[in-house]
């Protein structure tokens, strides 16, 4: 696991539930990933330059059109809704969860 900065936030009609596609910086060792993230709750404008914590070493997985390369990590809350999982400050992008 390790942490990211949301670079851009793209809509995903296409997708079967309703999701974001993201942009997401992990620093040099491994650069800019994608992912498909279904966190409706948050708005474009929150998500974006935000830190999130992902899994980068699943393989990529087809979602319709998109393929989405790590697994943005949340717990859902009560309502069902996904919470992520966020670092409670500032940390460099690459930074391995321990």
């Amino acid at each position: 696991m390790r942490v990211g900065r949301v670079l851009e936030v793209h809509d995903f009609p296409e997708a079967r539930k309703p999701a974001w596609k993201l942009e997401i910086d992990f620093g040099p060792e491994i650069g800019t990933r994608r992912s498909s993230a279904q966190i409706i709750n948050y708005s474009r404008e929150e998500l974006t330059n935000r830190l999130v914590v992902a899994v980068v070493n699943f393989p990529a997985r087809q979602i319709g059109p998109f393929m989405s390369e790590v697994l943005v990590l949340g717990v859902p809350d009560e309502g069902g809704r996904i919470v992520l999982l966020l670092p409670s400050s500032e940390v460099p992008v690459g930074g391995r969860v321990f």
